[in-house]
């Protein structure tokens, strides 16, 4: 068990490393759920192109939305952009820097699921057999069929069991036609990913370095912020719920009064690490007060503002101002 807590604490501390190894499983994930995936064709002219391009499309984009699920900074990304202004002003340019890094990460699986997909050649086949050019492939004087009955013939190769148009154009010949349009499709996509992805890493830093560098530092402080700011309140509501218990047991029970009396160390730790917040309405009004008035981003002890308001107002302030020292 110190073994796992130590692992989650490291990958904690690495955060990182930590997305770009959930991006990495999520890619094979992609490319095994694609190899146990069973692809039946429904070989009907008015379902093909349907089937295959649902198969090509629909799951890169559940990957890509659970991309965004998994990431740990969606819920940074969201308080930021929802919080009122306040006393800490919003930057666009950290926000889109946030949403782009999460972004990329989150193409990763669905760029590999649309790249193995056309590599394998089977979604191509079944969407767009019946495009086939027969005039160049097979028979194209069509002996006495139609327009429609050759649509339905056509739409027939995917599934060779049934397919009875040999003397239209024969059925391995499409196969390969369409499946070498399918990985051609498939290598440029990976060409056109991989060069992205290299201008994307590489140029953009080069062109706005301090602004590139700006949005990273305060992106990674909006990250440790909120992990320091959860940290701090979960210490606060476990030394208040242990304080809440012991007062419940000291005035119902004798012995254990005289024991709270006969150690004023012990209170006196709780009562520091509570920081005079000692009650619900405190204690809500101070994460109110965080979450609409974040202090400013200045680290000088006569950064108070000079407007106090009332006392009950005050006392909030003061409170999130012992709360920011510790964050």
């Amino acid at each position: 068990m110190d073994k796992f807590r130590m692992i989650f604490q490291f990958l904690q501390s690495n955060q990182e490393s930590f997305m770009n190894g959930i991006c990495g499983i999520m890619a094979l994930a992609s490319a095994q759920m694609y190899a146990a995936f069973d692809f039946s064709c429904p070989c009907l002219p008015r379902y093909n192109l349907a089937y295959g391009l649902g198969v090509l499309l629909v799951p890169p984009l559940v990957l890509f939305l659970l991309g965004f699920v998994m990431n740990n900074n969606v819920s940074v990304l969201a308080e930021e952009w929802t919080r009122p202004r306040g006393r800490r002003g919003k930057d666009p340019a950290v926000l889109r820097y946030m949403f782009c890094s999460m972004a990329q990460r989150a193409l990763v699986a669905p760029a590999v699921w649309v790249s193995v997909t056309l590599l394998d050649g089977k979604c191509v086949l079944c969407a767009f057999c019946t495009a086939l050019p027969v005039e160049a492939l097979g028979n194209g004087s069509r002996p006495g069929l139609s327009d429609r009955e050759v649509r339905r013939i056509l739409a027939r190769i995917p599934c060779r069991e049934l397919y009875d148009g040999q003397e239209l154009v024969a059925g391995e010949v499409a196969v390969r036609y369409l499946r070498c349009i399918s990985q051609a499709l498939g290598w440029c996509f990976v060409l056109l990913v991989t060069l992205l992805a290299f201008l994307v890493r590489s140029l953009r830093p080069c062109f706005t370095q301090a602004a590139f560098l700006k949005s990273k530092y305060w992106s990674h402080y909006s990250d440790i912020e909120r992990r320091l700011f959860d940290e701090t309140c979960r210490e606060h509501a476990r030394t208040f719920a242990r304080v809440c218990i012991q007062q419940f047991f000291a005035g119902v029970s004798e012995e254990l009064a005289a024991g709270a009396t006969t150690a004023p160390a012990g209170d006196a730790e709780a009562a520091e690490k509570l920081l005079g917040i000692t009650d619900r309405g405190a204690v809500d009004a101070a994460l109110r007060s965080w979450h609409e008035r974040k202090p400013p981003l200045r680290l000088r002890p006569d950064a108070e503002p000079s407007a106090r308001g009332t006392a009950g107002a005050g006392a909030p302030r003061r409170e999130t101002a012992a709360y920011c020292s510790h964050v």
